[in-house]
């Protein structure tokens, strides 16, 4: 991550088609996990904070660097879901994806959040999300067998924001 990455978190009309993108390019995500990341976007866009997404987008060269999408759960005052972070093929591995995930943490934590949750596959393919989670202070909170298809887990994590 340089000096040239600028962190907002507007979105904007592009970001529709920029997040799409960005999502698809990662090959992690099937074509409709990366029409609901666009769509959270188009739905942000349309109904602003009653969306009840927020967005920390990094842009780097003026391009689409990496994201993130988080909320508060519905009926909790202080636990937030992390929906999406991704990192654009090109900046893995480059720290971007820590700086997002840190900065999302802090967000929450200033609008009152105590906890946040991730949810990612148990597929050998998410090995490095789950190393990515781990290494980054979040526990395994629950592993929900055959969750998304047989044999493949949802594995919850969660990191205690108010340590």
């Amino acid at each position: 991550m340089s000096s040239e990455t600028a962190f907002r978190d507007v979105v904007r009309p592009s970001d529709v088609e920029a997040v799409r993108d960005l999502v698809r390019a990662t090959g992690y995500f099937s074509d409709e996990e990366v029409a609901i990341a666009a769509d959270l976007v188009a739905e942000t866009l349309a109904r602003g904070a009653d969306a009840g997404y927020a967005f920390l987008l990094a842009e780097h060269d003026g391009r689409l660097a990496g994201y993130s999408c988080f909320g508060r759960v519905p009926c909790s005052t202080v636990s937030w879901d992390l929906y999406w972070i991704a990192v654009h093929p090109s900046g893995q591995g480059s720290g971007l994806g820590r700086s997002l995930l840190r900065e999302t943490e802090r967000r929450v934590r200033a609008a009152g959040g105590l906890a946040l949750y991730a949810e990612t596959s148990g597929k050998a393919q998410y090995a490095s999300t789950r190393a990515f989670y781990e290494k980054s202070g979040y526990a395994t909170a629950g592993v929900f067998a055959d969750f998304y298809a047989p044999g493949d887990a949802k594995v919850t994590y969660c990191r205690r924001l108010d340590n």
